[in-house]
């Protein structure tokens, strides 16, 4: 399980660091570096929602779109051997390799 947090659409990473002894995490899916942290859960907590809040009010003010634009492209680096087999399936199915993937993709998230 991945530590993720959500408010008002926005997920946050959290990581812990020993050596400072507090939790820390970033805005996930943004164009833009906005980070928090804190000693505790609660904290934790409360200083991402303040995070968004600001983040949402700095976009507003700036005119600007707040989430990231996915493109719809993407890298994605597998075993050749894997490469081979999926594009075999591919086409097999008399698909190509993008709309092949793309398909197992969406039964994924489905």
């Amino acid at each position: 399980m991945a530590n993720i947090i959500e408010y008002k659409g926005y997920l946050g990473s959290i990581e812990y660091s020993p050596e400072d002894k507090c939790f820390f995490g970033k805005l996930e899916m943004i164009d833009d570096l906005v980070t928090f942290e804190a000693t505790n859960a609660v904290e934790l907590e409360e200083n991402f929602h303040k995070a968004v809040n600001e983040y949402l009010e700095t976009c507003k003010a700036l005119g600007r779109e707040p989430q990231k634009v996915f493109k719809g492209v993407f890298n994605v680096r597998i075993d050749p051997v894997l490469h081979k087999k999926l594009y075999e399936k591919a086409l097999k199915s008399g698909m190509s390799l993008n709309k092949y993937i793309q398909q197992a993709l969406e039964k994924e998230v489905a």
